[in-house]
C-alpha cells in the first residue's frame, strides 16, 4: 500500500512537471507570435515614414526643376525636407521688402506650388478631385513652413525692425503674402486633422539662430541669409498604426 502511494506520488509529480513544461512552451510560443506581430507593425510604420520621405524628396526635386526652368536657382535639402531660396535673389541687405527680382522669383514659386499642392492637400470649401497629372500616392503634405533666416550681423539703426529676429519674421511674412497675392488659391490648401482642415502654409522667423554654415566669414553669412520652405509630410494611417501598437503594448 505504501509502495502504491509512493508510485502515485511520483506519477503526480511527473504529470505536474509535464504540465508546467507544456505551459512554458505555450507561453514562449505566444511571446514569439506577439513579438513577430509588433515587429511587423513597427516595420509597417517605418516603411510608411520612409515612403513619406521619398515622396517629399520627389516633390522638392520637382519644385527645384520647375524653378530652374524659370531661371530661379534654389537648393534643396531632401533629408530635412527643405527648398532654400538665398535672400540675395529676394531682398536687399537689411531690408524686409521683396525687390523686383524677388517678386518675380516668388511668383514663379507660387506657380510651382499651385501645381504641386493640389496633389497632396485638401480644401475647406469643397471636395475637389485630384488633378490627373498627380502621382498615384496616398502620402500627403501636413505643413509648408515659410522660414526666415539671417546672418549674425546686428542691424544698425532703429525703426520698426529692431533686430534680426524681427527682420527674419517680416521677410518670411512678406514672402508668404507675395505667394498668395500671386496665387490666391494656395492659401486655401489645408491638411485634414480629424474633422478639421488646418491651413498648410505658415510662417516663422529664426533670426540667426539656425545657421546652415558655421563661422562669420562672408561665405557663411551669405549661406545663412535665406528663406526656407520646409515640407512636413504625413504618412497614410501612420497615426492609427502607432496608436494600435501603443495600445497593445499597454495591455
Amino acid at each position: 500500500m505504501i509502495l502504491d502511494d509512493a508510485h502515485e506520488s511520483e506519477v503526480d509529480e511527473e504529470n505536474y512537471f509535464v504540465s508546467m513544461t507544456d505551459m512554458m512552451v505555450g507561453l514562449v510560443f505566444i511571446f514569439i507570435i506577439m513579438l513577430m506581430y509588433f515587429a511587423l507593425q513597427f516595420q509597417d510604420i517605418t516603411d510608411q515614414m520612409t515612403g513619406a520621405d521619398r515622396q517629399r524628396a520627389e516633390i522638392l526635386r520637382e519644385l527645384q526643376e520647375t524653378l530652374r526652368e524659370k531661371g530661379v536657382e534654389v537648393t534643396i535639402d531632401t533629408q530635412n525636407g527643405i527648398l532654400r531660396l538665398p535672400d540675395a535673389i529676394l531682398f536687399d541687405s537689411g531690408r524686409a521688402e521683396l525687390k523686383a527680382d524677388g517678386l518675380i522669383a516668388v511668383g514663379h514659386l507660387a506657380d510651382a506650388l499651385s501645381e504641386v499642392l493640389p496633389c497632396y492637400t485638401d480644401t475647406r470649401e469643397s471636395v475637389q478631385a485630384r488633378p490627373s497629372t498627380c502621382p498615384d500616392t496616398a502620402y500627403r503634405i501636413e505643413s509648408v513652413y515659410i522660414e526666415g533666416h539671417t546672418d549674425v550681423d546686428a542691424l544698425s539703426g532703429g525703426g520698426l525692425i529692431r533686430d534680426n529676429l524681427d527682420l527674419s519674421a517680416i521677410r518670411a511674412t512678406n514672402t508668404f503674402r507675395a505667394l498668395i497675392d500671386h496665387q490666391p488659391a494656395i492659401a486655401a490648401r489645408c491638411s485634414m486633422k480629424g474633422d478639421d482642415c488646418a491651413a498648410v502654409l505658415s510662417v516663422s522667423g529664426y533670426g540667426s539662430e539656425r545657421p546652415v554654415a558655421a563661422g562669420d566669414d562672408e561665405a557663411a553669412k551669405r549661406s545663412n541669409r535665406r528663406i526656407d520652405l520646409r515640407l512636413i509630410m504625413v504618412a497614410p494611417d501612420s497615426t492609427a498604426a502607432i496608436q494600435a501598437v501603443s495600445q497593445e503594448l499597454n495591455r
